[in-house]
């Protein structure tokens, strides 16, 4: 079994859900008592937030790259960066490490492609949904149409995840709010939706909707295992 690298923290809410989802992925295919071999480590996510939200993805990238050292170093055969909006610097740490890098995009757009969906809804932080490194690489890469919530539906989405999600906390009301924002993405034409913020399936599941969800962190969790097995 090859050694799964875990770059966390971004939340550690939605780290919790990687380890959980990992872990019982390798005990479903081996069986007894197999567990995932990991080599994980965790950020603390107070200063990155505060430079995505100044606009620093330098800065993010700096401290990212030297985690994703420490994860090489420690082991991994390969490596996961456990939140969407993070990807936004995937090439940078791709160009500091020797091992490959298991992008969230292409995982869940290989889900996609599989199901014969061709165009999408985008549910994440304001960062993923409208900067053009997660939307561009579904679109140029695997030539899928993707839309997203207007302009006050992304704050709505955005600032639930930073001011609820992250903190463990799942409202009812917010709740109400991304099903309705769900619904107004099918009604646009979108064939299914991403929850492209690791920390949104805590707070939706697909027994909530008739509307095909996709939770990136268990496809990424499912790419991880097949990867390691």
């Amino acid at each position: 079994m090859k050694t799964i690298g875990l770059l966390g923290g971004m939340s550690w809410e939605s780290t919790v859900g990687y380890y959980k989802a990992i872990n019982e992925g390798v005990r479903a295919e081996l069986c007894g008592l197999h567990s995932a071999k990991i080599a994980m480590y965790s950020v603390d996510f107070a200063p990155i937030e505060k430079l995505q939200h100044s606009g620093d993805w330098q800065g993010t990238a700096d401290i990212l790259v030297d985690a994703a050292r420490k994860v090489e170093s420690a082991g991994a055969d390969f490596l996961l960066i456990c939140t969407n909006t993070m990807h936004k610097v995937a090439p940078q740490i791709e160009a500091s490490i020797t091992i490959p890098l298991l992008h969230i995009a292409d995982a869940t757009a290989e889900v996609l492609v599989a199901k014969g969906i061709k165009k999408v809804g985008l549910l994440g932080t304001a960062f993923t949904m409208e900067q053009p490194f997660y939307k561009g690489r579904l679109s140029e890469k695997y030539g899928l149409s993707v839309v997203v919530p207007d302009e006050n539906d992304r704050q709505i989405v955005h600032n639930v995840i930073y001011t609820e999600l992250c903190f463990g906390e799942c409202l009812s009301a917010s709740k109400a709010e991304y099903l309705r924002i769900i619904n107004s993405l099918a009604e646009q034409g979108a064939e299914a939706v991403i929850l492209g913020c690791t920390e949104i399936g805590m707070l939706v599941q697909q027994p909530d909707t008739s509307v095909t969800l996709l939770d990136t962190t268990s496809i990424h969790a499912e790419k991880a295992v097949k990867a390691a097995i």
